[in-house]
């Protein structure tokens, strides 16, 4: 196969030492991530013209001309007839517009839509393996398609990888035909797949499937392999190893490669999910909840800022001297752990982060399940629930006895993977998001990935109409309410975003009394989330959700609702990152629709405190607007610092692990 095709790092037959093929991960030291932050921001400010591929763009234009004329047998075969053509030459030259050309045609005959020039460009940007910044509405899922229909063709069988299930299933469903126009194959994975129906999906041309899954599945292939890692040992073990030999019998693997992934809402998955690993466990027995129980009292009975101090931003707390003294003092009628001073100030640490930094509603929720109540985590950056994930070193436990619940077993690790190290083993890496810019350095650094901001197919309409500051959450409340009321009356839509569960049921509340009617979306009706969002765009229709739910669905406006001015968006709290802020504005004036924003905030913004009490006390003489402003500006810069640096700590811990297995002489990959 072409190293044209393949990728960096193809070159080298990493791959074929794997139980598939996928890229070895190199080492990255200080400098490496140095060198690396310079070039991509060097990169973004030369910002070519790209003649080139406004030149392709052309050149595609003519030739899905000549490819109009084939009838859909034809179209089929001069699209198979490709693919030997594609192997040899790789994604380049004449075979890359014909076939961008045949897909777009197939595109505009099954779907009835067709390929806009912005689009193109992103497909041969994704095609390069670029991150491409496109706004909301551009339409990143036909670009996504017409890249991994002209790359199934080149024999890479691409993963178009999503952030949740639905979306993965939406599109995969919605884009079957013109694969079938093709004569390719489409698959999809989904949780409640067997192994084997899983090697079947991942083995079509091209497979969607969310980030969780792929990951999971590759973890899966990891432990199924043990020691035996390589395609050739893989093979002699299944064929003559010994019964007896626990590393003899390999499973063979669920997916087919890791040869090319186009990642959709790639900050997300790259940025906001990229600080905590991916973690496969196994429960060891049942959990006692006195020690919990114990832990918790013995947190109670402490003095803030005298015993313990609260690093707000870090999420953790610190004992002091006297506080490690105070908590020895109380421990000495106990046994066990409570006689060892690091484990018992362990413990209390967390029941202390547990009381004072882990909120409910906030970061996360007591939601009914069949084996009745259960912590469900809150996705911070999406508002939606986690069910599946839990904290680790027993903060998870805590947080259960703490609202009464029986203490869930612990967990014990058996194979963990950072997001940076498993998209990193692709041959060949690209994806997409509406917010891209701010994180360009690190995704460069990690991921080898340049990102490029494509155009709008139509010049933005969309109007900021400022900030409007109020002294507190209520009194921001009631203001929001009014306008939108006010924007409802005059036939307009009206989004509200929040930034947490309680935020979204409080304002709720004040909507009810104002009379104002609304639908709620939060982490706790997500059911239908992404169909309630679709219906956000209906004259007077006012809709208050958690900033990022329903993200990857449209707004499509209703009758009449342009001509009234189109969606309004209400930013009622800032996010800790601004890219959140960008993508909940981005869902007005989408494709050229008129639409406006405002942010209706409460100065007394309890992340103001958390990130920068200090300067929220020296500013306190400025007026409100100026103050915000400023309190935004620098609790945003210092929250996505810290952000990047405990994505950069898991990175670091992850390599020193690897070093520690390779000293060992253990396999790690």
């Amino acid at each position: 196969m072409s190293d044209r095709v393949l990728g960096r790092g193809a070159m080298r037959g990493d791959w074929l030492f794997q139980p598939y093929p996928q890229r070895r991960v190199p080492v990255m030291n200080w400098t490496d991530r140095v060198l690396r932050a310079g070039a991509a921001r060097l990169a973004l400010a030369l910002r070519p013209r790209r003649l080139s591929e406004r030149r392709l763009i052309a050149a595609v234009a003519r030739e899905v001309a000549d490819c109009e004329a084939l009838e859909d047998g034809a179209l089929r075969d001069a699209a198979q007839a490709l693919r030997p053509r594609l192997l040899r030459e790789g994604l380049g030259g004449g075979s890359l517009i014909r076939a961008l050309a045949l897909a777009r045609v197939a595109t505009t005959r099954e779907l009835g839509i067709a390929h806009r020039p912005v689009q193109v460009l992103g497909a041969v940007l994704l095609l390069r393996g670029r991150l491409l910044e496109m706004g909301t509405g551009e339409g990143k899922s036909a670009t996504a398609l017409l890249a991994a229909s002209v790359a199934a063709l080149a024999g890479l069988s691409p993963h178009v990888i999503t952030v949740n299930a639905y979306l993965a299933r939406r599109d995969r469903d919605a884009f079957v035909p013109v694969l079938d126009r093709l004569g390719l194959s489409a698959g999809l994975v989904t949780g409640d797949l067997s192994p084997e129906a899983r090697r079947v999906a991942y083995a079509a041309d091209v497979t969607w499937v969310d980030n969780k899954e792929v990951a999971f599945d590759y973890l899966k292939d990891r432990l199924a392999a043990g020691r035996a890692r390589s395609a050739a040992r893989s093979t002699l073990r299944r064929a003559y190893g010994a019964a007896d030999d626990p590393g003899a019998l390999v499973a063979p693997p669920i997916l087919d490669g890791l040869r090319f992934a186009i990642v959709d809402e790639a900050d997300s998955i790259f940025a906001d999910e990229a600080g905590t690993p991916l973690i496969i466990s196994a429960t060891s027995g049942p959990e006692d909840p006195e020690q919990y129980l114990r832990a918790l009292d013995l947190a109670s009975r402490l003095t803030a800022l005298q015993d313990f101090v609260l690093v707000e931003d870090e999420r953790r707390a610190r004992l002091t001297p006297a506080g490690k003294a105070r908590l020895a003092k109380a421990c000495a009628p106990f046994t066990g752990i409570w006689q060892v001073a690091r484990a018992r100030e362990d413990r209390v640490r967390q029941a202390l982060a547990a009381r004072y930094l882990y909120l409910r509603d906030t970061h996360y929720i007591v939601a009914e399940t069949e084996d009745g109540p259960a912590i469900h985590i809150v996705d911070e950056f999406t508002g939606r629930t986690m069910p599946d994930r839990s904290w680790e070193g027993g903060l998870h436990q805590m947080i259960e006895v703490k609202e009464g619940l029986v203490p869930t077993a612990p967990r014990q690790t058996i194979a963990r993977i950072t997001y940076q190290r498993f998209f990193r083993q692709y041959l060949r890496l690209s994806g997409m998001t509406g917010t891209g810019l701010e994180i360009a350095p690190e995704m460069h650094t990690f991921f080898d990935l340049t990102t490029v901001p494509v155009p709008p197919h139509r010049p933005s309409r969309r109007r900021h109409l400022g900030l409007r500051c109020l002294p507190d959450e209520k009194a921001a409340h009631r203001a929001v309410g009014a306008r939108a009321a006010d924007m409802a009356a005059r036939g307009r839509a009206v989004l509200i975003g929040t930034r947490t569960v309680a935020a979204s049921e409080s304002l709720s509340k004040v909507l009810g009394q104002q009379g104002v009617a609304h639908r709620v979306l939060n982490a706790r009706q997500d059911a239908g989330e992404a169909e309630l969002i679709a219906e956000a765009g209906q004259a007077g229709r006012v809709t208050v959700a958690t900033n990022m739910a329903g993200r990857g669905t449209d707004i499509p406006l209703g009758p009449g609702v342009a001509k009234a001015g189109g969606l309004h968006v209400i930013l009622t709290g800032y996010h800790e990152s601004r890219r959140i802020d960008r993508q909940l504005y981005g869902r007005a004036g989408r494709q050229g629709d008129p639409g406006s924003t405002e942010d209706i905030v409460a100065r007394d913004d309890p992340l103001f405190a958390r990130l920068v009490p200090r300067l929220q006390a020296v500013l306190r003489p400025l007026p409100d607007r100026m103050a915000v402003a400023l309190l935004r500006r620098a609790m945003q810069w210092r929250a996505d610092r810290t952000a990047a640096a405990r994505r950069r700590d898991t990175v670091a811990a992850e390599t020193h692990e690897a070093r520690a297995m390779a000293f060992a002489g253990r396999e790690h990959g």
